[in-house]
């Protein structure tokens, strides 16, 4: 992901700027009002907001959301663009496992972690191999459901590449389940999506899913 961390929000006229442009004022609170938010949700556990170890934590929960959903500020398109054209004829799929990310549900805002596993038959061209991790670093950077990680990844790789197929394979574990709720640690989650050649060619996907899972998996 960008090393550079470019807040969520801008702060006073900027934030008012940036939300008149896009015509919903009412969801782009200023950086103050995103501290004060924080601060609120301190006092209704029951803290002490004016005790010195949480005196600067709105800040610093702000700025870390900056980081955490810097995903919004992100085009998976762009990210995608640049592909390459000298393959030498290669006609099979390509394959990248075991890409870790941590997303965030989007129903209780808890951490859900776990790893991404993509494939896709290129045409003519092919796109560089960290590209395929930071399109899952881009929509994992933001409030998310398992499912809808999985559909937005296969759908950018589809609309960009145009691709004879993808396929992809997340396994997670939700922490809004394994921390609360439930309590079941250790449980994990499996979403797959195929298209093109993988959906309709059995042995192309029992292929994916063998090298998905490996020698000792």
């Amino acid at each position: 992901m960008d090393a550079v961390i470019k807040p969520l929000r801008a702060a006073g006229a900027d934030a008012e700027m940036d939300a008149s442009k896009s015509g919903n004022a009412a969801a782009r609170p200023s950086r103050a009002e995103a501290e004060a938010a924080v601060k609120t949700l301190l006092s209704y556990i029951g803290e002490n907001t004016a005790r010195e170890g949480l005196i600067d934590t709105p800040r610093r929960v702000v700025e870390a959301y900056d980081e955490l959903f810097q995903g919004y500020q992100q085009s998976p398109d762009e990210l995608l663009e640049r592909t390459f054209g000298e393959t030498a004829g290669y006609d099979d799929f390509v394959l990248v496992r075991d890409i870790g990310f941590t997303s965030h549900c989007e129903h209780h805002m808890m951490p859900f972690y776990g790893k991404a596993h993509i494939a896709y038959a290129p045409v003519d061209r092919v796109v560089g191999l960290s590209k395929l991790a930071r399109l899952v670093d881009v929509f994992a950077a933001r409030l998310q459901t398992q499912e809808h990680l999985t559909a937005q990844i296969v759908n950018a790789i589809e609309k960009t590449l145009k691709p004879r197929g993808v396929a992809v394979v997340v396994e997670a574990e939700h922490t809004c389940m394994s921390v609360r709720g439930v309590g079941k640690e250790g449980a994990s989650t499996l979403t797959t999506q195929f298209t093109g050649v993988f959906r309709d060619d059995v042995q192309m996907q029992g292929r994916f899913l063998n090298m998905v899972r490996g020698p000792g998996r």
